[in-house]
């Protein structure tokens, strides 16, 4: 990789940025000084430092889990909230996207990686990849309205504006304004709309995993590198 486009990534510099630091002998390729751009570094091999810092840039794909707390936007560029990548400390920020966004007022577990096929296939219904949600309700609902509610979530329930039903679902009640929803799908406000089908609101939301992928270990805020055998499950 040339060596401007190696610190431009490494920093988010531009390529003009990255160039005066060069020539203002800032840049150090093996402990000698560079003023190159053009120079061709080995993004694993070779040491580049910046006054005396360590450069660094992604040598392949990368995988993230990151424990979304509320108040952070699901985008990448920045709109009225926080948005969710300032809780990561990598570079090229800007190559991340992410596999099934939550709302600013929802929380739990965000997949973001570099590698678009592994997204989709994350992200695709045809993969039957569950996510588990846990949601607070507005309203209580009695044993009666729970078991219609379960019936006609396992049938699917055809939501306003759209054109076929969900697919069909797994709703648990864990007592009476609290329940864990399983979905192999993810239209848009999927979950809050299913339960305003049933005249209700859900006041919290947390997804607590991703087929295979939990939280575990992680508190609000974390993220932390998938191991390839859990990039491989997916």
């Amino acid at each position: 990789m040339r060596l401007d486009k190696f610190i431009s990534k490494a920093t988010e510099l531009s390529r003009k940025e990255s160039k005066k630091i060069m020539h203002a002998g800032e840049i150090t390729v093996n402990d000698q000084v560079v003023k190159d751009p053009g120079l061709h570094v080995d993004v694993v091999n070779d040491d580049v430092m910046w006054a005396g810092e360590p450069l660094s840039v992604a040598a392949g794909n990368r995988y993230i889990l990151l424990y979304k707390p509320e108040g952070f936007e699901c985008t990448l560029k920045v709109k009225e909230y926080p948005i969710v990548t300032e809780l990561i400390a990598v570079p090229e920020l800007g190559s991340l996207r992410i596999a099934g966004r939550l709302d600013v007022d929802t929380t739990g577990a965000l997949l973001m990686s570099d590698d678009g096929g592994w997204l989709h296939r994350v992200t695709s219904p045809k993969h039957e990849h569950a996510k588990v949600y846990e949601l607070t309700l507005a309203s209580p609902m009695d044993s009666d309205a729970q078991e219609k509610a379960v019936k006609k979530v396992a049938e699917g329930i055809l939501l306003e504006g759209d054109y076929e039903p969900t697919k069909p679902a797994i709703l648990e009640f864990i007592d009476e304004t609290h329940a864990r929803l399983t979905l192999e799908q993810g239209k848009y406000h999927q979950v809050k709309r299913m339960m305003g089908y049933f005249g209700n609101r859900v006041t919290e939301l947390h997804r607590a995993s991703i087929g295979h992928i939990n939280l575990d270990g992680l508190e609000k805020g974390d993220s932390r590198f998938l191991a390839p055998e859990e990039v491989a499950k997916f």
